[in-house]
């Protein structure tokens, strides 16, 4: 008896498929940013940023199966931006005191400019592996301000301390000093160069002049 098989070829898109689904998930991605910069997390649905993307619901699916999967990869983009600022700042030449400040001034300043987006970064509920993320930003952040400080250890322009605590204070001292003024419409004007003065006399001077 003869059999007949048939060869099952698997599917493989095209490079222009591939590419269009790329582009389609990079306008969701797109949108979903500007709906957590509009809305926060919570205001951040899968409706909302398919609305915004002008796709259907399910597209958004067919890329992310889930909001939180959806927001993981935001948070990951706009995270990456956000080290990427400050590492530059942290890189500026200058005293190392100063290069601290960069840091964490430049920071501030950006999250001032969106709140709603910052605020998401660092403080509204979330889910708990977008949790990680954000722990996992802390530490790349205290990383970048505890080079300088070491820096300034080694070379006595900085009262000895262990710089690592040092970071891990004073960005634990950042956010908590922004959760307020991001849940405003209007910040005090302060903020900034409040958080300037503590970053100072947390680095072992008494104030900005002395620092």
């Amino acid at each position: 008896m003869n059999h007949c098989f048939t060869a099952i070829v698997p599917y493989r898109a095209t490079p222009a498929i591939r590419a269009r689904s790329a582009a389609q998930r990079a306008t969701i991605v797109a949108a979903a940013i500007a709906v957590l910069t509009d809305h926060g997390y919570a205001g951040c649905s899968v409706a909302a940023v398919a609305a915004r993307a002008g796709v259907a619901t399910g597209t958004v699916y067919k890329h992310f199966i889930s909001k939180a999967a959806l927001v993981a990869e935001v948070f990951e983009q706009v995270v990456s931006r956000e080290v990427g600022a400050v590492a530059a700042a942290a890189a500026v030449p200058g005293p190392l005191a100063d290069r601290v400040v960069a840091v964490l001034e430049t920071f501030a300043r950006r999250a001032l400019k969106v709140p709603k987006l910052a605020y998401a970064l660092l403080a509204e509920p979330v889910d708990p592996h977008i949790e990680a993320q954000r722990l996992a930003f802390r530490r790349t952040f205290q990383g970048l301000i505890a080079g300088p400080i070491a820096d300034g250890v080694a070379a006595g322009v900085l009262p000895p301390q262990n710089p690592h605590l040092t970071a891990a204070a004073l960005v634990g001292a950042a956010g908590e000093l922004l959760v307020g003024p991001l849940s405003v419409d209007d910040p005090p004007v302060d903020t900034v160069p409040a958080l300037i003065e503590f970053t100072l006399r947390a680095l072992g001077g008494h104030d900005a002049a002395h620092a």
